[in-house]
């Protein structure tokens, strides 16, 4: 499912946009994802590659203002979201 942020487009925006937006989303955002804030701040300088699998985790942790597809355009994430909006349909099938 997306936001309504994503679906028209607003607010999004660059990881360090959003860590540097307002005090304490560094810390927050490492504390959502379950790691420390210096690799948050690696992330968002490109010190460090954002893992594709913590990609969906920001997404979400941010409300959709940072996507996946700026974190990581390398990765099919359409083609992503189609498996796995297919995958709860397939289960109630089965």
């Amino acid at each position: 499912m997306i936001s309504i942020a994503m679906a028209l487009n607003i607010g999004v925006m660059k990881l360090s946009e959003y860590v540097d937006g307002a005090r304490g989303r560094q810390t927050a955002l490492a504390i959502a994802l379950g790691c420390q804030s210096q690799l948050v701040w690696q992330w968002s300088r490109n010190v460090r590659r954002v893992p594709a699998e913590k990609c969906p985790a920001i997404e979400r942790a941010t409300s959709g203002a940072v996507r996946c597809e700026d974190l990581r355009p390398d990765v099919a994430w359409d083609v992503l979201r189609m498996q796995a909006a297919a995958a709860p349909a397939e289960e109630k099938a089965a």
